[in-house]
C-alpha cells in the first residue's frame, strides 16, 4: 500500500460527507435506479457488461430486508425494460441473513425466480468471514433448484482452496467470481501478506479454470490480470467460458483495453441511498481503491 493510499484511508473519518461523495461518485452510480440505468447504458455502449447491486448490508430489520428485495425486483424489471446487458448481485445480509436464515433464503429465492423468468443471472456476494459458511450453504441450497445463481470466493481467506474444491466436487463451480477480498480479518482466518494473497489468487484461478469452471476474474491487479490472460491462452478458452470483472470507476482505461482485445468484461455497478456508509467501509477496507479513484478524479479521468 502506498503512502498516498494510506493517507487517503486514514483521513476518511474527518472528511466531510460531500467530499466522500466526490470520491465515491466514480464508483457508485448514484442514489436512484435511474442513475444506475444511465451508467449501465454508458458501459454497454463501450462494450462492457454490468452487474447491478442495491446498496445496503448488515440489515437488522425485516422491513429493510423486504425493501431491498423490492428494489432488487425493480432493478430486474428496469434491466429488462431498457434491454441492458446486465445481471444482478445481492448481499445476503441485505436480505436478512443476520435476522433469520429462513427469511434470507425466502428473499433470495424470490429474487432468483423473478430473474429466472427473464433468463437473468444472480450473483450471491461474499461478505465478512462470519458469514462465509452460511453464504456457501445458502448458495448450495439455491443451486439445487436454480441454475441462474453464482457465488464468490475470496483468495485471502485460508479456507478458500478447500471451498473451491468442495464447489468443484459438487458440480457447483460454473458461476464463481474470484476476488482477493477486502474485509479486515485476523491472521488465523485470512492471509495478511499481499504477495501470499496474490499467490493464493493465482492458485485458485488455475484450479477453477483447469477444472472447467466459468470464472469471473475480478481484479485490478495487473499481475493477476496477466495470469488470467495466460490461462485463457494456454487453455484456448472460448470467450464465453470466462469474463473479467472490475469495479465501476477503478482504472477504466484497463477495462477498455481488455474490451478492445476482445475479452468479455463486466463492471460492478452499486447504487442506492446507503452510499455513504458503503463508501466509508469500502474505502477504509481497501485504501487502494480510494487511491485509485482519487487519483482518477485529480487527473480528470472518467468512468
Amino acid at each position: 500500500m502506498s503512502l498516498f493510499d494510506r493517507l487517503v484511508a486514514l483521513s476518511l473519518p474527518i472528511v466531510p460527507k460531500p467530499v466522500v461523495g466526490l470520491i465515491s461518485r466514480r464508483y457508485i452510480a448514484g442514489e436512484h435506479l435511474a442513475d444506475a440505468v444511465a451508467v449501465i447504458r454508458e458501459l454497454n455502449a463501450e462494450g462492457a457488461m454490468a452487474t447491478v447491486d442495491v446498496l445496503g448490508e448488515d440489515i437488522l430489520e425485516r422491513r429493510q430486508a423486504l425493501e431491498t428485495v423490492a428494489e432488487s425486483e425493480r432493478a430486474i424489471e428496469a434491466i429488462v425494460e431498457h434491454g441492458l446487458d446486465c445481471n444482478l448481485s445481492v448481499k445476503p445480509t441485505a436480505l436478512g441473513l443476520k435476522i433469520d436464515r429462513t427469511l434470507c433464503r425466502d428473499n433470495l429465492f424470490r429474487i432468483l425466480e423473478q430473474a429466472a423468468a427473464h433468463d437473468m443471472f444472480v450473483r450471491i456476494d461474499m461478505e465478512d468471514s462470519s458469514t462465509t459458511s452460511a453464504i456457501l450453504e445458502l448458495f448450495g441450497e439455491a443451486r439445487r433448484s436454480h441454475q441462474n445463481v453464482g457465488v464468490v470466493l475470496q483468495s485471502y481467506l485460508r479456507r478458500s482452496l478447500s471451498d473451491a474444491r468442495a464447489l468443484l466436487s459438487a458440480g457447483a463451480a460454473p458461476g464463481v467470481r474470484l476476488c482477493k477480498g477486502i474485509y479486515r480479518e485476523p491472521p488465523e482466518i485470512a492471509f495478511q501478506d499481499f504477495e501470499v494473497v496474490r499467490r493464493s489468487y493465482s492458485n485458485l484461478l488455475e484450479l477453477l479454470m483447469r477444472s472447467g469452471a466459468r470464472v469471473g476474474i475480478a481484479t485490478h491487479d495487473p499481475l493477476l490480470l496477466y495470469e488470467g490472460l495466460r490461462l485463457v491462452d494456454e487453455l484456448t478458452l472460448p470467450r464465453e467460458a470466462y469474463e473479467f470483472q472490475m469495479l465501476l470507476g477503478v482504472i477504466p482505461e484497463m477495462r477498455r483495453q481488455l474490451i478492445s482485445e476482445g475479452h468479455r468484461l463486466r463492471v460492478y455497478v452499486p447504487y442506492g441511498r446507503n452510499w455513504y456508509g458503503y463508501s466509508l467501509r469500502r474505502l477504509r477496507e481497501n485504501p487502494k481503491v480510494a487511491g485509485y479513484v482519487l487519483k482518477n478524479i485529480l487527473s480528470g479521468g472518467g468512468r
